[in-house]
């Protein structure tokens, strides 16, 4: 079928909304990072979380010039972020290091600091994969939320948090292809990768390339349904296409290569059930919130 030129001139449009400057602006603020432990082991097990060995040596320098040991007790400056030694009485807003669980320190850490994630993940190896996840899951959330919210207009925007007003958009393939751009900036600013249209050339004009298929798929799957059953499907294509460019994103930014096409099957129908119970709650908070 072909695609209007419309939607083409709409995904135009809705790329006004992307700032790639703001992305690389959050991945490159400065961080200071403080250290809170009681003998030179236990700084020592904090800094090699943050600098693994697989980093080269330039890369483990330029990293540990941004943590910074309180030798004395509790850090006597301000810092972005403090870790503590789990053994030790955490100083206010301190994070505990779980020393046999230092992935629980990190998650922790990406719950609570939001801010900080872009540039955590773009510093330190082992925040990468975990706020990159995060990122994918959320949009994909998003772009679900954006799929069912648009064919109920008179459901509150409000049912999930979106970055953009719903009215804003003519068209959910215009939105959810732009959030998959958005995402795509986000995920190469988490991989220390250098951020704007000219660099995300290709992966943008895959993007794009990829939306009028996931939309075909979508009003394949809605069919003749009543209220609500169609919508299912339709929310759900949108959160797994946007998950399986995410991992696929992820994948090419960490190994310089992308999925094969049975790996993105695989992921693309895992990630098609996962969005069928998404868009689910999300429909059963609509008619929760038509009837009240």
């Amino acid at each position: 079928m072909p695609v209007p030129t419309s939607v083409y001139g709409q995904i135009k449009t809705a790329f006004k909304h992307l700032n790639p400057h703001e992305v690389r602006r959050l991945a490159h603020r400065p961080l200071s990072v403080g250290l809170v432990a009681s003998t030179e082991e236990g700084f020592e097990a904090i800094e090699d979380l943050l600098t693994p060995a697989s980093f080269s040596r330039a890369r483990r320098s330029a990293t540990a010039r941004v943590l910074h040991r309180a030798l004395d007790g509790p850090p006597q400056r301000d810092f972005d972020l403090v870790l503590c030694e789990e053994e030790l009485l955490s100083p206010p807003g301190a994070f505990l290091f779980h020393r046999s669980d230092p992935k629980r320190t990190v998650l922790e850490v990406i719950e609570r600091r939001q801010d900080l994630a872009l540039a955590l993940a773009r510093n330190f190896l082992p925040f990468r994969k975990p706020v990159i996840d995060k990122l994918i899951r959320t949009i994909s959330r998003e772009n679900a939320a954006f799929a069912a919210v648009t064919a109920l207009p008179d459901v509150i925007p409000s049912l999930i948090e979106l970055p953009w007003a719903v009215g804003e958009f003519a068209s959910d393939t215009a939105f959810i292809t732009m959030n998959q751009v958005r995402m795509a900036f986000l995920i190469a600013a988490a991989s220390d990768q250098d951020v704007s249209y000219r660099e995300q050339r290709a992966e943008i004009a895959g993007i794009v390339a990829g939306a009028f298929g996931w939309r075909a798929l979508a009003r394949e799957l809605m069919g003749k349904i009543p209220f609500g059953g169609g919508l299912i499907p339709k929310a759900a294509v949108a959160y797994a296409g946007t998950y399986t460019i995410g991992v696929g994103l992820e994948r090419f930014f960490r190994i310089g290569y992308g999925l094969t096409r049975q790996e993105r099957r695989s992921i693309y129908e895992d990630a098609l059930e996962r969005g069928r119970s998404i868009a689910a709650s999300i429909l059963e908070l609509a008619r929760l919130r038509r009837s009240a």
